[in-house]
């Protein structure tokens, strides 16, 4: 399994080299580079959103979120090796490899022996710092397929046992489902982390507090809270941590010379998704502009070296705004709602919010995935690579054709 690792490392960085799109010599290549993952943010998701912002100010139209106006935008291909509709796991490999596997899977072939290598090794390797962040546990689908391996992505204790020894220089989310196993009888994972260096920071405080020479660090929230992710938008409190505060501390801990890749998801647009909860879905996507606005600043002081890439995953729950042959859209019937759907939700509550649907003129397909295209916004050094219809597998190709360079 090793070995099949450390090769699939080095085939990985000779393909995106050698076949990889590439880049004139005179092209700016960007030092920086954000990926930003909104899980399960179809289009129609953006769209609520910004006609929810413009509603809000009696306007008719589209507002905008941070990243909508970035000057490139694409279309992306989401399926997987054996289905068309995908799961996030199979989609973050595809984003962190290059490779298609199985639903259910991260970064091991549909072989189930073969290991597919995440861009974030050759990359360290190569001298840029890494973060890794969401906003749900650092083990999930998504975060686990930029740092780890395995043959199911529930086996979260086995996920994250594997961050330390990347010797990545940032982790951050709501901290570990099982951090000593399901039976609670395995090797501590944070102390694992502590072994190898890692500083563990919890909560808003920590975040606020951390300084750029805190070294490698783990940004979790506080121990009284879920560890299974942080509270939604629509929910939180002034001591939570927040998506947007773990972008800030992201830039903190990875800013230097050498660069850096950072990959960050909203991973709770998609939980929203699941539970066809149109109002929360609206805070995720804005708290996820908001995370997007921070790097977008970061950008303007280095805009001939800064690359950042806006996306999904999948598509959830196939959101559609227009319904009942209506021509009208009233997404102002979701201020009615002021938190989440509980968890588990009575069917009294799901009928309350399916009453805002009809209200808003806003309806849902399914409570899983879809398998429409996902949009693509670029921003910066090289942001012209990811223009047009391209599938997943071809982002992680061309961020490396660009921070490897022959």
């Amino acid at each position: 399994m090793k070995r099949n690792f450390i090769f699939s490392a080095w085939l990985l960085c000779s393909f995106f080299l050698f076949f990889g799109c590439r880049t004139t010599t005179d092209a700016p290549r960007p030092k920086y580079v954000f990926l930003f993952i909104g899980d399960g943010m179809g289009l129609a998701y953006v769209t609520l959103t910004e006609t929810w912002l413009a509603a809000r100010d009696g306007e008719h139209g589209s507002g905008n979120v941070s990243f909508t106006s970035f000057p490139v935008t694409g279309l992306v291909t989401t399926h997987s090796a054996n289905r068309l509709v995908t799961c996030s796991s199979a989609a973050a490999t595809a984003m962190s490899t290059g490779y298609k596997t199985n639903n259910s899977m991260m970064c091991v072939a549909p072989d189930t022996t073969t290991t597919y290598t995440p861009l974030t090794y050759p990359l360290h390797k190569a001298g840029y710092r890494i973060g890794v962040a969401t906003n749900v546990s650092i083990d999930h689908a998504t975060p686990g397929a930029f740092y780890a391996h395995s043959v199911s992505r529930n086996r979260y204790y086995d996920i994250g046992s594997q961050a330390a020894a990347t010797g990545f220089e940032f982790f951050a989310g709501s901290g570990f489902i099982y951090p000593v196993g399901r039976e609670n009888d395995q090797p501590d994972v944070y102390r694992q982390l502590a072994d190898a260096g890692y500083r563990i920071v919890r909560g808003r405080d920590g975040a606020l507090q951390l300084a750029p020479d805190a070294g490698k660090t783990v940004l979790v929230q506080n121990e009284d809270k879920n560890t299974h992710a942080l509270p939604y938008a629509i929910d939180r409190s002034d001591d939570d941590l927040t998506l947007p505060l773990i972008t800030q501390a992201a830039i903190r801990i990875l800013d230097n010379p050498n660069g850096f890749f950072a990959m960050i998801e909203g991973g709770k647009i998609d939980w929203a998704g699941h539970d066809n909860d149109g109002a929360t879905v609206i805070r995720e996507v804005l708290d996820f502009s908001d995370a997007v606005a921070i790097a977008v600043e970061f950008c303007k002081q280095r805009p001939d070296e800064t690359l950042i890439l806006v996306t999904a995953d999948h598509e959830t729950g196939g959101l559609s705004l227009g319904r009942d042959g209506s021509y009208t859209l009233r997404p102002t019937a979701y201020d009615e709602r002021t938190h989440s759907m509980a968890y588990p939700a009575t069917e009294e509550e799901r009928e309350a919010v399916r009453e805002i649907d009809k209200k808003a003129h806003v309806a849902w397909t399914t409570r899983g995935h879809t398998g429409i295209m996902v949009p693509i916004y670029a921003l910066g050094a090289g942001s012209e690579r990811f223009a047009g219809k391209l599938d997943n597998t071809e982002i992680p190709q061309r961020i490396c054709a660009l921070l490897l360079p022959e």
